[in-house]
């Protein structure tokens, strides 16, 4: 009787310990499970914020845009009368550029070598950038030509790209890059919308023409786009820095007023105690005499009745003992 009461004993210990083992185990893994979802979610939120931040920041790199030539022909002569000229329409919208950044324009002549083209040598290009209101933003005027090459290299280079040439997967022409603008920058009162391209020269062959803008990145904006991994490490890493900062900061303003208010409630039952020590220091020497009276026929019980426990226990163990 007595080895099944130890038994049920100990099996009731263990389902007990197994029960707090597995209560420590399911905290453990919602204070982990917690811990990673917190962790995830700031982490996400710095990405967010960085990218963000990359594309407010960063503009586009590059705006290109056809150029399509018109003129004006002769009802007598033999080709135009007027120079050639287009609109090109950068947006619709109100601005496309952004402002505060340096662009750089070019226009791309795809000039085939006729033998008009070598004979008419230098001509000149302008454009003039215009806003909403057709107000004038600014203008540029460039010099261009074919590139010269003699007769012999002519000759050399066609002998050496005539399967090429024959076969149509190359061509007699020579692309032209004009660069009109080194250092554009948009005003923001008067975004450029419109761009009108004239080149004066009546005799000029061209193929086709295209308006390029590209991005000169300086600073913050060169490192964000020549090392982007390197940025985005480094960005990220800044937000992590920050969002935990100001966790930590709203974390300490929430709970810091609770134990200041706790500390001053403490401080003001010391000074509670401290007065009430005081006054009872006045009073005569019979109240202490009478508490201590007091505590010790407390103390006098409580040490009667823990003898009592202890002699009903022995007795019943004593008891069990017998019967079994």
């Amino acid at each position: 009787m007595f080895g099944f009461q130890f038994l049920s004993k100990s099996l009731n210990i263990y389902r007990r310990t197994t029960a707090s083992g597995v209560q420590n185990i399911k905290d453990v893994l919602c204070s982990g499970g917690l811990v990673a979802l917190v962790a995830s979610l700031i982490i996400w939120v710095a990405i967010f914020l960085y990218v963000a931040f990359y594309y407010t920041y960063m503009p586009s790199t590059s705006h290109i845009r056809p150029v399509h030539l018109q003129f004006k022909s002769c009802e007598e002569l033999q080709g135009p009368c007027s120079f050639p000229s287009a609109h090109v329409q950068l947006t619709k919208r109100q601005q496309l550029l952004m402002v505060g950044q340096s662009y750089k324009m070019f226009l791309n002549l795809e000039m085939p070598e006729s033998p008009a083209n070598k004979m008419l040598g230098m001509f000149m290009v302008c454009v003039e950038l215009q806003g909403k209101d057709e107000i004038l933003v600014d203008s540029s005027c460039r010099s261009a030509m074919l590139h010269y090459r003699s007769s012999l290299l002519h000759a050399l280079s066609t002998l050496t790209f005539s399967p090429m040439l024959l076969f149509g997967h190359a061509e007699e022409k020579q692309n032209v890059i004009l660069e009109l603008f080194s250092d554009f920058e948009e005003d923001q009162n008067h975004p450029v919308t419109d761009i009108y391209v004239e080149i004066q020269s009546r005799h000029v062959e061209l193929y086709s023409a295209s308006l390029g803008i590209h991005a000169h990145f300086t600073g913050l904006r060169y490192l964000m786009f020549h090392w982007p991994l390197l940025s985005a490490a480094v960005g990220i890493t800044s937000n992590l820095f920050f969002i935990l900062l100001i966790t930590g900061l709203s974390w300490y303003q929430l709970y810091q007023p609770e134990s200041e208010e706790a500390a001053s409630k403490f401080q003001y039952a010391a000074l509670d105690r401290k007065d009430e020590f005081k006054f009872n220091g006045e009073l005569d020497d019979s109240s202490f005499e009478d508490a201590s009276f007091i505590e010790d026929s407390g103390k006098l019980n409580e040490s009667d009745q823990s003898i009592q426990t202890l002699e009903t226990e022995s007795r019943e163990f004593i008891t069990e003992l017998a019967r079994s």
